[in-house]
């Protein structure tokens, strides 16, 4: 049975006249990973703060781990882990030192787990470094080893990856996929960029100008976005058998404009090209097709913004 995590009803938060989050409703459940996609200023910050308890909504309703309470309450809050824009990090102290502090404010009594999440995220050799000399990525996995400090069962991740390298970027995937698969963690990350959170992500919320534009599975979104070649042919019956034949696993489809789709192979248009003229079927059209994620991704919150 899901157990819901996160619950908000119809909240809104204003600034004046400026509604920054406008009628929202979510249901996050444990250990599911959500992407928060938006455009810069669409709301994804703002959202994350009314969650973290960090801004009180004009409006609406928040309730965490089943509780029923209209607001969150403080014993809800110290569950939630959060790294929301620039982490707290007092620049003349060295990471392990940071996380002591921290460690001592949250009430936290392990003290083996300052070292341990560290490691985790990439630091654990940092030695007397201070953190003013840090590098942006390296504050920003900073920030993630102090928001899982207090083991939290929802992380408030908002835009992790700003500043890390490549190789940066994988090992905090794999750690948010650890943490939700291992720990029945829920994670709520935030991003601007749909591509950078595919392969992260097992649901995704777009937001633009304070509003859910679009709430939908991993697998949904493959199934919008996905890439195919369209192949055709004067003898559509012989070039869905040669395809069958060559590529048994390619599920080759007819379509009814007498035009063969290939799931899956979209970048493998010179092996079918190649197998099509060693069989004499000559090809009148071999095109990769298919809405990409960034195509997808403007089609829902309206493209181009002035």
């Amino acid at each position: 049975m899901n157990e819901d995590i996160l619950v908000t009803e119809d909240l809104t938060k204003r600034y004046g006249g400026h509604a920054a989050v406008r009628s929202m409703s979510l249901r996050l459940q444990r250990g599911r990973i959500y992407g928060l996609i938006g455009r810069n200023g669409a709301g994804k910050t703002t959202l994350m703060r009314l969650i973290s308890g960090l801004s009180i909504p004009t409006s609406g309703r928040i309730a965490l781990f089943g509780s029923g309470a209209d607001a969150p309450r403080q014993q809800d809050l110290a569950r939630i882990g959060t790294l929301i824009e620039s982490p707290s990090l007092h620049g003349a102290m060295t990471a392990r030192q940071n996380m002591h502090l921290h460690r001592l404010l949250r009430g936290v009594p392990d003290a083996g787990i300052e070292q341990r999440l560290l490691e985790q995220v990439g630091l654990g050799d940092t030695g007397t470094k201070k953190v003013r000399n840090f590098s942006l990525g390296m504050r920003q996995r900073l920030g993630i080893a102090l928001a899982l400090l207090a083991g939290p069962e929802l992380l408030v991740l908002d835009e992790p990856v700003n500043g890390l390298d490549p190789l940066g970027v994988v090992e905090v995937r794999t750690l948010v996929r650890e943490l939700a698969a291992e720990h029945g963690m829920t994670v709520l990350i935030s991003s601007h960029n749909l591509p950078e959170l595919f392969q992260t992500a097992t649901d995704y919320l777009i937001v633009e100008a304070g509003e859910v534009r679009a709430t939908l599975t991993l697998e949904e979104l493959e199934a919008r976005t996905q890439q195919y070649l369209e192949v055709a042919a004067e003898d559509s019956a012989r070039l869905l058998t040669v395809l069958e034949q060559t590529f048994p696993g390619a599920d080759a489809r007819l379509m009814p404009d007498g035009t063969v789709r290939l799931p899956h192979h979209a970048d493998r248009a010179e092996q079918v090209l190649r197998a099509l003229v060693g069989a004499e079927v000559w090809p009148t059209r071999l095109a990769r097709e298919g809405e990409s994620l960034e195509s997808f991704f403007l089609s829902v919150v309206g493209g181009d913004r002035s």
